[in-house]
């Protein structure tokens, strides 16, 4: 049966890790501003992140604590990836003004998923929120109660996504300047940089 006060506590947990701005929630605001595939970038963050949260709530997280080798593999490997993604952004931001929108930031269908999956799943961090930590705050109630806190939670991710998508659409028009379109993506490239160093970071303190 669900219990509300776990369920509210679920959605509160979800939301406090998922709503800070990272790679995924930059990918979905930027699919969503050129108006190219958002919903099916913010049902596909979605569905991963409900997947990783029944993880770490069935237990999952315990073995990538316990695992240095995965630690090491997962955080190396998104540190690439998010290199490469912000070394994207950078070269469409320093091509804007010869390309309009469209020319320089869509993608098709495969693309678009492609990457949605590169970053969620090599991106550490969504392994720390999703499984690690709400798989330890789910771990202190009775088993037949955590349901309650995964549901809160993979609802407040419901809403995230789709709600971040959808605002960023609704705004497009006013953002879809060439200069603002340059000032996104730089913003985007060096966040990823940043979150690409921090990992490099974190490698070199588990060696």
């Amino acid at each position: 049966m669900l219990n509300g006060a776990i369920y509210l506590q679920g959605m509160l947990v979800g939301a406090s890790l998922i709503i800070p701005i990272g790679a995924q929630n930059a990918f979905v605001l930027e699919r969503g501003i050129r108006r190219n595939h958002a919903m099916l970038v913010a049902g596909l963050c979605f569905l991963a992140d409900a997947f990783l949260i029944a993880l770490g709530v069935g237990g999952a997280g315990k073995v990538i604590a316990q695992s240095l080798l995965l630690q090491l593999l997962l955080t190396l490997g998104g540190a690439a990836f998010l290199l490469r993604y912000g070394w994207s952004s950078l070269q469409r931001a320093w091509r804007a003004m010869a390309q309009t929108l469209e020319q320089k930031g869509g993608m098709s269908r495969i693309q678009a998923v492609t990457m949605t999956l590169a970053v969620t799943l090599l991106n550490p961090h969504v392994y720390l929120d999703t499984v690690m930590i709400q798989g330890a705050v789910a771990g202190q109630y009775p088993r037949e109660q955590q349901l309650s806190f995964a549901l809160g939670s993979i609802s407040a991710s419901l809403c995230w996504f789709f709600g971040l998508a959808l605002l960023a659409s609704w705004l497009a028009p006013q953002l879809q300047r060439v200069r603002v379109q340059q000032c996104i993506d730089t913003g985007v490239g060096l966040l990823m940089w940043l979150l690409a160093f921090g990992l490099l970071r974190h490698a070199a303190s588990l060696v």
